[in-house]
């Protein structure tokens, strides 16, 4: 292996430190801003609604894991062990539901389930009651922001349940069948056990995700940590303020990181040679068949098939007259600022592994990881975390402007698209980095050290070995973080320049007035992008032609 001279190394590290603490300035304002004076705002939080988001963000966090747990390990050992009708088609249409940001999918559901809905207008008309003289469940409500979380949240679960028990060492929940053990009795006994690391990481990024949503609670009416900062920093005025909040969830989702890993530590699946395996199912009855197609397929109905033919139907009874104007300059705006954040997370991604690779010391693979912490930060509290570095940094550029040109050159990140962009890199890089990293991890080093040993230099490498081996890594992580970005909505709403709005802000701003009919246009537009990781992902978890026996 080609060994790199100090210079280089030194170079490379420099150079990968001045990117990550980039990425990392919001994350840095936020943790600083307590320590800094908010001006009787955190007293007044404290003594009003403290309480209340500490309350409401743990009841929906604990909520919401517990019944995406129960519904993606349920769906994921079904589909996996049984054969029903459907199956081949149901156990990729379970992550369906991924394509649907959170808050489109509260916005449909509590239209379908609100008083002037079509079920309660069905309910009414029946039973011919009138107001007040029946009870029906709030959807705009913390248990309505629980239920519809889930509905949206499992396929994380799903996801990582499926993949572990398809690589399960199926010896086990054989010997386990053979000594008279009942399915229900190996799940427990024998398969959850060895499956629950992947259980965890997927509940935890359930947990990250709850955490982090916006859109769906706030229009639930639930007071969060996510929309509490966001309410801070409108109503209040206080950067510090909202900053401080922000500071309470990094440290709560800090802490819930290293319960995880202490948790997990080296455990790991015992796998069959840690590839996708077919694994024999059992055959049911027909009473066995209408269950299990009941129990995989009503998550597949309430995640994805009702609200998109909600959405569907409202475009084309109610639709905005506009719809199709509009959408060509809102479709035009998150168009371009997406690609622009695609573009970047990719080639910062490219340029950080690339350099990780030529110079793998502990230091420099150390700071890399560091670029992907925005992730696990809400977007709401990178947007809060990005204003005031930026803003410090236009009016550092724009005094010396002033001084040495003589022109003052106003705002000219947060009043363009490029603090946006710039919020939209720091939270979605992990996305790239992921997609980027384990297409390096396959590139063997026994290539670089034959490149170098016919003559070729470093950018020769990259160009003519690297590259062509990581096009279709880098081709996923662009379509990941692009969809990331079009469906984006609290950094959005934050750092977007005046009279910029794009489809996700649309949606919100006519939901919040209650006109989601003229919406839906736009939601249909979210959702069909949306499509496109979860068709990627799809082919690439189940690749190993998994469904050969007939559904």
């Amino acid at each position: 292996m080609r060994r790199y001279r100090t210079p280089e190394i030194l170079g490379w590290t420099v150079f990968n430190t001045v990117i990550v603490i980039s990425l990392l300035l919001p994350l840095g304002d936020v943790l600083l801003s307590v320590l800094r004076d908010s001006e009787g705002v955190w007293d007044h939080l404290a003594e009003t609604v403290l309480f209340r988001y500490i309350r409401n963000t743990a009841i929906l966090a604990m909520g919401v894991v517990t019944a995406t747990v129960l519904i993606g390990v349920t769906s994921a050992w079904i589909v996996t062990h049984y054969e029903f009708p459907g199956r081949s088609i149901v156990q990729w249409a379970l992550i369906l539901p991924l394509a649907i940001p959170s808050y489109l999918l509260a916005y449909a559901v509590t239209d379908f389930l609100q008083y002037s809905g079509p079920v309660q207008t069905m309910l009414r008309n029946a039973f011919q009651w009138e107001r007040g003289e029946y009870w029906f469940p709030a959807a705009r409500s913390l248990p309505g922001a629980i239920c519809i979380l889930s509905a949206g949240l499992y396929p994380y679960v799903y996801l990582a349940c499926r993949t572990a028990l398809l690589q399960l060492d199926n010896t086990m929940i054989q010997s386990s069948r053979t000594l008279g053990a009942g399915m229900v009795k190996t799940f427990f006994r024998v398969a959850f056990p060895l499956v629950s690391p992947a259980v965890l990481a997927g509940a935890m990024l359930v947990l990250m995700e709850t955490l982090a949503e916006f859109g769906a609670v706030d229009y639930c009416a639930v007071d969060t940590f996510a929309t509490g900062v966001y309410r801070t920093w409108l109503s209040h005025g206080s950067l510090v303020g909202a900053g401080q909040l922000s500071a309470c969830l990094v440290f709560v989702i800090v802490s819930l990181m290293l319960v995880q890993r202490l948790i997990i530590g080296n455990r790991s699946v015992a796998t069959n040679n840690g590839s996708l395996a077919e694994v024999p199912r059992r055959k049911l009855g027909v009473s066995g068949k209408i269950v299990a197609s009941l129990i995989v397929w009503f998550p597949v109905l309430t995640g994805f098939i009702l609200p998109v033919s909600i959405f569907v139907d409202m475009t084309l009874e109610n639709g905005d007259q506009r719809a199709f104007e509009l959408l060509g300059e809102l479709g035009l705006n998150s168009i371009q600022v997406s690609m622009l954040v695609a573009i970047a997370c990719t080639t910062l991604s490219f340029v950080l592994f690339s350099s990780q690779r030529r110079c793998p010391e502990t230091l420099n693979r150390i700071i890399v990881s560091g670029s992907g912490l925005g992730y696990a930060i809400p977007g709401t509290v990178i947007a809060i975390g990005c204003l005031s570095p930026l803003f410090l940094m236009e009016e550092m550029i724009a005094d010396w402007c002033l001084k040495v040109v003589g022109r003052d050159i106003g705002f000219w990140v947060t009043g363009t698209i490029a603090g946006l962009v710039f919020g939209y890199v720091c939270r979605f890089m992990a996305v790239s980095n992921g997609m980027v990293r384990s297409g390096y991890e396959r590139i063997s080093l026994t290539l670089d050290d034959a490149s170098f040993v016919l003559g070729s230099g470093s950018l020769k490498t990259l160009s003519g070995v690297h590259l062509p081996l990581l096009s279709s890594s880098i081709l996923i992580a662009f379509l990941m973080v692009f969809v990331d970005s079009m469906k984006e909505l609290p950094i959005t709403l934050v750092l977007r320049p005046f009279n910029f709005d794009t489809l996700a802000v649309r949606v919100y701003q006519l939901a919040s007035d209650e006109r989601l009919d003229e919406a839906a246009a736009s939601a249909l537009a979210i959702i069909v992008v949306g499509l496109i990781p979860v068709i990627v992902l799809s082919k690439y978890v189940f690749s190993k032609n998994l469904n050969a026996s007939p559904g």
